[in-house]
């Protein structure tokens, strides 16, 4: 009975191993890098795009969970010319860094004769995947800060940063708070994030198209100026140069603050009142405006080519799904993440799954993109200290603006030699 068995299984796997290769044949493989998500929205993306593709099947290599381990296995593996990964998920701030050193495809050849339209995405997120003129990946879902404030003690949220400010000064206090404006001040990225809404909403730049440094000038100085004025009189905490994201919401959640500056992925921890006491007591809207507008800085992730693959028309066929109308509907309503392709935030079954998407549009339509530079984490680098400095009262904004460029510079110059 033994060695029948054994046959039989034998067999079997003589059989399909036979068969395999037939089954594959016609199919090309598409290798995708992406991290393990916390929803199963990407597989049923995936499985959605082979229906329509019956040519290819999908092999997704799963990348570590850490974005900083994720990148350098990617750099490690593009910069030696591998063909491992065809598509890969791309950070809104890596796509300068991985155009200027040759690791993906532009993708301009492509739109011209994709149904993609351009114009039905976000501006922002269109100029993040943008350098040197080209496209070098498209967006697939969003992340911008946004203002959540109480309703029980403001009205109707403010229109102008200097609004906000004189409102925050007089609000504080009211209903059990302690604090009339919260915001992400730690030496850290988030600090980045939150100076480069100020300097956007005042038409400053840091870089310019081609990745040169233009930080000294007027929209720069305003902005910071402004982000100077609100941390003197906004009733911000006294160790506000320690708060980053966590230390907001919880602020926030436990009725301290009348303003909060964040992200939306707090939205649903705040209207749940097991861990929010001001659950039905808050709203969100879009910050503040400067004299050029409002602006909220950009996150989230897109998708790019690997200039190595063996299937470009392959990857660009999955990379236009999964970021079009068809993939970011099912990620908007399976994963719950904000759609870069706007006419989403009109469909009804997009906003049934998520009713306070529709507070989040403009918003993501005001959205400013980080510096776009192969040198970003050293641009970054240089704003974090020398902005927490001038908050502290320690550098003048023209000293931090001066510190900046000349950084920046050093910085670019040794990049390029």
């Amino acid at each position: 009975m033994k060695n029948i068995v054994c046959l039989i299984l034998a067999t079997v796997l003589l059989f399909s191993l036979c068969i395999a290769p037939a089954l594959a044949e016609d199919q090309i493989v598409i290798n995708l890098f992406y991290e393990h998500p916390s929803t199963d929205a990407l597989q049923r993306i995936i499985d959605a795009f082979e229906a329509k593709y019956p040519q290819y099947k999908v092999n997704w290599i799963e990348a570590p969970a850490s974005q900083d381990v994720s990148h350098d296995m990617l750099v490690t593996s593009l910069a030696a010319g591998e063909s491992i990964y065809d598509v890969f998920s791309c950070n809104v701030i890596w796509p300068a860094e991985f155009s200027q050193a040759g690791y993906c495809l532009a993708v301009d050849r492509f739109l011209d004769d994709s149904e993609l339209d351009l114009d039905n995405f976000s501006d922002g997120y269109i100029n993040a995947y943008t350098f040197q003129g080209k496209m070098w990946g498209l967006p697939w879902y969003g992340n911008v800060g946004i203002l959540y404030y109480r309703t029980d003690i403001i009205d109707t949220p403010p229109e102008t940063w200097d609004e906000l400010i004189e409102k925050a000064g007089e609000a504080a206090g009211k209903e059990g708070t302690s604090f009339g404006y919260v915001l992400q001040a730690a030496q850290y990225e988030g600090l980045v994030c939150n100076a480069l809404e100020f300097i956007s909403a005042y038409g400053g730049t840091i870089v310019d198209g081609d990745g040169n440094i233009t930080i000294n000038n007027d929209g720069v100085r305003a902005g910071l100026t402004e982000m100077k004025k609100l941390v003197d009189e906004a009733k911000v905490p006294e160790n506000y140069s320690s708060f980053m994201e966590n230390e907001c919401q919880v602020a926030f959640g436990n009725g301290d603050a009348v303003f909060m500056r964040t992200w939306p992925g707090y939205y649903a921890n705040a209207k749940n009142p097991e861990k929010s006491k001001i659950s039905d007591k808050f709203a969100v809207a879009k910050l503040p405006a400067g004299s050029a507008g409002s602006a909220s800085t950009l996150g989230g992730w897109g998708w790019m080519i690997n200039k190595n693959s063996e299937h470009p028309q392959a990857a660009w066929d999955f990379i236009s799904f999964v970021t079009g109308p068809e993939g970011q509907k099912i990620n908007a309503i399976v994963g719950g993440q904000l759609p870069t392709y706007m006419p989403l935030y009109d469909d009804e079954e997009v906003l049934a799954a998520n009713p306070h998407f529709a507070d989040m549009k403009n918003a993501i339509e005001a959205a400013c993109t980080r510096p776009v530079s192969p040198i970003y984490t050293a641009l970054s680098e240089s704003m974090q200290i020398n902005i927490s400095a001038l908050l502290a009262g320690q550098k003048s904004v023209d000293e931090a603006v001066l510190a900046m460029e000349a950084e920046m510079n050093e910085k670019l110059a040794e990049y390029n030699k």
